[in-house]
This record gives C-alpha cells, structure tokens and sequence, in this order.
C-alpha cells in the first residue's frame, strides 16, 4: 500500500473550529484531493494518508468515519485514538493541483 502525508487541508469555512474537510493535500508536492477521493482509496486499501506531528515526528493516520446520517468524513487516529491533528493543518493553496 502506498503512503502519502498530508500537510494541508481545504475546508468549507477556514475560520471554523468543526467544519468539513473538502481537501486534503501536500503542498511540497502541490497535490490535493477531494474528500470523496480520499475516502474510497483509504476504504479500498490501496493508499494511506498520516500527519506527522512536528515535535514528535510521529505519524496520526487518517482513517474514515461513519456516522447514520451524515457523509463520511475523514479524521485521525493516532496512540489508539481519533483526534483532531487533521484539522491543525494549512491551508492548501492554489499551487496544490486536485489529482483524480
């Protein structure tokens, strides 16, 4: 299985604490994908995504999240635990290309 790290994010609102990651991205390799896309190569096995914390250096790997109801979202999941690392990244800019 392929890995890659994320270390930057779209979301509907920035400004927002809790809102919906649309992207996620590397922007030393000016790549994104859509929330969807990542969703159906985590869920199918063939590619990982992870955060590395920058004090530690240790990988939050970012898994998918059911919930009756609402669409999937993405979040990670680190020392035997979901938590929030995802939604500390940048902001991914224009120069992050959306790859299919």
């Amino acid at each position: 299985m392929k890995e890659f790290e994320v270390n930057c994010i779209n979301k509907l609102n920035r400004d927002s604490q809790h809102e919906g990651i649309t992207h996620i991205g590397n922007s030393n390799g000016s790549w994104r994908l859509t929330r969807a896309s990542a969703v159906k190569r985590i869920e199918a096995k063939t590619e990982s995504y992870y955060t590395v914390d920058a004090k530690s250096g240790s990988r939050a790997y970012i898994g998918v999240v059911r919930e009756d109801g609402k669409d999937p979202y993405l979040r990670t999941y680190a020392d035997k635990k979901w938590n929030n690392n995802l939604l500390a990244q940048s902001e991914c800019g224009d120069s992050c290309k959306i790859i299919s």
